[in-house]
């Protein structure tokens, strides 16, 4: 599997709500840098965790609209003579 990243803007605003949280919650002040380095941690080793739970929904959004339309398939099916035969 190829390594996920995000684009510079998503991830600068990411960094910028660690150290609002970190400042508002535990008093804290991070720089950009080490802010940084916090990010890239939590997506190295817990990143993968949310993606690949990401892509179990996926996975089961995807089934349910698969049965949405077998069901519709289904009722586009002609009635057939009293044989039972098309």
């Amino acid at each position: 599997m190829s390594e996920i990243e995000l684009d510079s803007q998503s991830k600068q605003e990411i960094v910028e709500q660690v150290q609002k949280y970190l400042h508002d919650e535990l008093q804290i002040e991070l720089g950009g840098f080490d802010a940084q380095f916090l990010v890239d941690f939590f997506a190295e080793h817990l990143g993968c965790y949310y993606y690949n739970q990401g892509l179990a929904d996926a996975l089961k959004a995807f089934e349910g609209k698969i049965e949405e339309f077998s069901d519709l398939v289904f009722q586009l099916e002609k009635e057939t003579g009293s044989s039972g035969r098309a």
